[in-house]
């Protein structure tokens, strides 16, 4: 089977085998801290089906309800957990821990991702001019009426305690979550998001139509990046393939600091606590699980794990 590296910035593969599935997780075992449960959504158009893992923490919920993680790319996130980080996370702040991942047994659905977390179509020039994507706000219209309702059936929330996580084109869609105002959530985690694409409009007129409306809501904005990201190693890349040709364009579309200046002038806008971490020495791939375990520390207050190697 062939390699497929993920070093590149912003975007681009994030496995090796796009056909890896979950396999056996935390999930499927008993644990005295979190009791898992399952349940699946349907788009209003068909479109898509979500599966939704749910953790629910052992304790009797706080009065006003219990804190949420959201993480997109559920199946995915979940293989980044195990007792011991479920564990930390009680004796902590204890999170519900919601895992939104498309209903089949792929870590990562490349396709329904790529139409979920995209808020515009993109041109793809290797397939004769394609357009793909495009489909974020029917995304947040399943989030917001369809996992949401059946969440608040099975388990309390905390609406002020709400934090949401996404990596790559999930990353990109926790900025549109951001910029919308209405999806529901306190804190946004984005990881190596997605700045390139559609020619980096993210950074056009949905970030200026945000700050027009500075002072709106309180928010938490986690900004993330892999140092590999940011200085990419492409010697390993098939530059005859011109997939991987045309790819490189597209995440050329917008600067290798392109985050780190997005955190600065979000640092500007009344409402917003921002903070922006670069990973020494972590490429796109690897940035998913560190990502994501350091959001928990940020929203948990648990111990950082994001410096370990993975198993």
């Amino acid at each position: 089977m062939a390699v497929t590296r993920s070093n590149e910035r912003g975007g681009g593969p994030m496995r090796r085998d796009p056909l890896q599935v979950i396999g056996r997780t935390v999930a499927d075992q008993a644990s005295p801290h979190y009791r898992f449960e399952r349940f699946v959504v349907a788009a209003d158009d068909g479109g898509g089906r979500y599966r939704v893992n749910l953790a629910i923490p052992a304790p009797p919920p706080p009065a006003a309800g219990f804190p949420a993680f959201w993480m997109l790319d559920g199946n995915a996130a979940l293989q980044a957990f195990d007792e011991q980080l479920l564990a930390g996370l009680a004796r902590g702040t204890p999170q519900v821990l919601v895992f939104v991942g498309h209903d089949n047994p792929l870590r990562i659905d490349a396709a329904a991702r790529m139409r979920d977390y995209t808020p515009l179509p993109a041109r793809f020039e290797e397939d004769g001019g394609a357009t793909r994507g495009g489909g974020a706000d029917a995304f947040m219209d399943v989030i917001a009426h369809r996992i949401r309702p059946e969440l608040a059936r099975r388990v309390p929330l905390d609406p002020w305690r709400q934090a949401l996580w996404g990596h790559s084109l999930g990353g990109m869609f926790a900025l549109h979550a951001l910029y919308c105002g209405d999806a529901g959530f306190r804190t946004f985690a984005a990881a190596s998001p997605s700045l390139w694409w559609a020619g980096g409009a993210l950074l056009g007129a949905p970030e200026r139509a945000f700050v027009e409306r500075a002072g709106e809501r309180q928010a938490r904005v986690l900004l993330m990046l892999g140092e590999g990201e940011r200085h990419p190693d492409f010697s390993g890349r098939d530059m005859d393939d011109p997939a991987v040709v045309a790819h490189l364009r597209r995440v050329a579309a917008v600067p290798a600091d392109a985050l780190e200046q997005l955190a600065g002038r979000l640092r500007q806008v009344p409402g917003l606590d921002v903070g922006y971490r670069e990973f020494a020495g972590l490429g796109h791939g690897p940035m998913l699980r560190a990502s994501l375990l350091h959001a928990l520390h940020a929203v948990a207050g648990i111990a950082d794990r994001s410096g370990e190697v993975p198993p």
